[in-house]
């Protein structure tokens, strides 16, 4: 299973006099990724082939299959002919706990929302950050967005992938993640930050697609109490955070943005270093 970026001819139109000349152009791989638990397949998504047991982990998190990186015994990446089958072992009563709740689902789905079968599912209730003491800056803000820019060497390959970043203030990033999946990535960046043995309440996920609920939901799930994206958010995406006592900060271009929700928590420079 190929899973470097692929490199490929093009034809590039001039801006001036519309001529066509032959180029090329690197692009991100795009592979089914099966998530199979005790043998049995879960969710199939189409990701980019890369950090996959960090992808299995935060699935599994964020999925509500998992609560920490332990209850994961051992997790084995096989290539088949036609996609990556990721296989996770979970100790006996988070296995058991499972196989009960398989046999109430509908069936799994490749989309953010996996494995639903009610609207009361798709809007769950999702962990209260509001207890987090995390306090940024506007620097901070501005800072961890430009870190994430810096931290995505496939996008600047391809330009054709998400990234998710945890920023940490005193420590910058202390992981990212890409994939052509904006939720695969925050899946990916939440498996790297719990099997580090961080807290998700000690920094801020940074992101730089849009903010739908499902990025919320995940973010929370991880314990950030502060989501910070490039775009836009959702309005039921903002009505989440807000409910979660979620920090909620987006439109971030260059040193301008805009707070959503919670704004208690970004504070002045001055004010900051005094805290």
């Amino acid at each position: 299973m190929k899973r470097r970026p692929t490199r490929i001819s093009v034809n590039r139109i001039a801006r001036k006099g519309g001529v066509m000349m032959p180029g090329e152009r690197v692009v991100p791989e795009e592979v089914p990724v099966a998530f199979s638990y005790g043998g049995t397949s879960h969710a199939v998504m189409m990701a980019t082939p890369g950090d996959l047991e960090d992808f299995a982990v935060g699935f599994s998190l964020t999925e509500g299959i998992i609560q920490d990186a332990s209850q994961i015994s051992a997790i084995e990446i096989i290539d088949e002919e036609r996609g990556i089958d990721v296989q996770v072992t979970l100790i006996d009563d988070v296995a058991d706990a499972l196989r009960a709740r398989r046999r109430s689902m509908a069936g799994p789905v490749g989309c953010g929302l996996c494995g639903i079968e009610s609207i009361e599912q798709a809007v769950r209730q999702i962990p209260d950050v509001s207890s987090a003491d995390l306090k940024l800056t506007h620097g901070d803000i501005v800072r961890a967005v430009s870190l994430l820019n810096d931290a995505q060497p496939l996008h600047r390959e391809t330009r054709a992938v998400h990234g998710a970043g945890f920023y940490v203030r005193g420590k910058d990033l202390l992981a990212a993640r890409e994939d052509v999946g904006r939720h695969n990535a925050l899946d990916k960046l939440c498996g790297a930050i719990i099997r580090i043995g961080t807290s998700g309440s000690s920094g801020a996920v940074v992101v730089t697609s849009r903010l739908s609920v499902e990025m919320v939901q995940k973010a929370a799930i991880l314990g950030s109490p502060v989501l910070i994206a490039i775009s836009a958010p959702t309005a039921l995406a903002i009505r989440t955070a807000e409910q979660a006592g979620m920090t909620l900060v987006a439109l971030v271009r260059g040193d301008d943005f805009e707070i959503f929700t919670h704004p208690h928590r970004i504070l002045p420079e001055s004010i900051a270093d005094v805290a």
